[in-house]
């Protein structure tokens, strides 16, 4: 029994006297909020980093995709995947369109371009993709469709930062792609989330629907919202994004460890980088098939969580499968997604996971088969 419990993950973090130096300037400034100097810094950094000419930040990554379909000025139906957070099809719903769901691929969860390509009808708009645990989508397919069919691609990339495929970074996909800073995420910003694009005419737009739809000093041309990030949830960002390639590596070491302790497992399936395809290593998910492995999902789930180990089962249930959409969607009609998700554990990782945790816990795991 570990002496403190292992929980499925931890937040970076800067050491404490970097981010009270980046923060002190704001006790002589008394500028919180409202895209101050800290806001307008990390942007720059991140337009940087991320390879992209145009970004937006939010207060979180679900008001970021909210306001990016609100911005984008979209009506009807938008294809997506129920294999996903909830925020994904909430904030579809929550625009007043109307989210259709494709089924996955099978080895790497993301949607499958064959089945989007048969939802395609007079009312669909958009497609909304989701790079899953950092997997990227079939950015080539995908795209190729909305090209033939003029519809607007919008990435969930909130599983995507800092991966890149064959040098080209996932910001860089579609039309816009909505990132997430949150306290979980490989980067963070406490809270906070992103919008990259790729019509920089957006730009004011965005921040305009961020900030009560208010265009000037004596100007409110939109029913906007409040979604701006403040200085203190960016000084934070400022400070992990000067780490985040480090913090990476170590996630590297522990995703190695877990797949050599648990690759040779029958009926364990691993999620192992995709060709051409720099990872993060955010999350460490088994797919656990009873009929290899010899027990079930939830056999696993509950041995570990005797241990103080606490694994999650993400994503499960399927979108399609909450309660809130009782009645409207059937989760049969995506066969591989709601067999994954009656399948999946994401195991604890975080970059400073020690190596003798990992072990325990693929030993946990190794002494569930039956």
């Amino acid at each position: 029994m570990p002496t403190t419990p292992i929980l499925v993950t931890r937040s970076s973090m800067p050491p404490f006297e970097e981010y009270a130096a980046e923060i002190a300037p704001l006790w002589e400034s008394h500028w919180l909020t409202n895209m101050g100097e800290k806001h307008r810094r990390l942007e720059a950094d991140l337009r940087e980093f991320l390879g992209v000419d145009n970004i937006a930040l939010f207060v979180n990554g679900h008001s970021a995709l909210e306001c990016v379909l609100e911005a984008m000025g979209l009506r009807g139906k938008v294809i997506t995947t129920p294999y996903s957070f909830a925020s994904t099809t909430h904030a579809i719903v929550r625009k007043g369109l109307t989210p259709v769901f494709a089924d996955i691929r099978p080895d790497d969860y993301t949607l499958d371009p064959e089945r989007v390509e048969e939802l395609v009808d007079d009312e669909t708009c958009a497609i909304m993709p989701v790079h899953v645990y950092g997997n990227l989508c079939d950015v080539e397919a995908i795209g190729d469709i909305a090209r033939r069919h003029g519809l607007k691609v919008i990435y969930d990339a909130a599983h995507a930062f800092a991966v890149e495929r064959n040098g080209v970074s996932a910001a860089s996909f579609g039309d816009a792609s909505m990132f997430s800073f949150h306290a979980t995420k490989v980067f963070n910003t406490i809270e906070g989330g992103a919008v990259c694009f790729a019509d920089p005419s957006l730009k004011d737009l965005l921040d305009q629907w961020k900030n009560f739809g208010i265009t000037g000093t004596e100007s409110v041309e939109y029913v906007g919202g409040n979604a701006k990030m403040n200085e203190f949830c960016a000084a934070m960002g400022i400070c992990n994004l000067r780490h985040v390639r480090e913090e990476i590596a170590r996630r590297r070491v522990v995703a190695e460890r877990y797949w050599e302790r648990l690759g040779e497992l029958p009926g364990a399936r691993l999620s192992l980088p995709q060709p051409g395809v720099t990872p993060n290593y955010a999350y460490l998910p088994v797919v656990f098939e009873e009929d290899e492995f010899g027990a079930t999902r939830d056999e696993v789930y509950d041995a570990l969580m005797a241990r103080d180990i606490h694994p999650r089962k993400y994503f499960y249930p399927l979108i399609s499968d909450y309660a809130c959409y009782a009645g409207r969607f059937d989760s049969s009609a995506t066969p591989v997604a709601r067999h994954v998700a009656d399948r999946v554990l994401t195991l604890p990782m975080y970059a400073d996971l020690a190596l003798e945790d990992v072990d325990l816990i693929c030993d946990v795991v190794a002494g569930c088969r039956g």
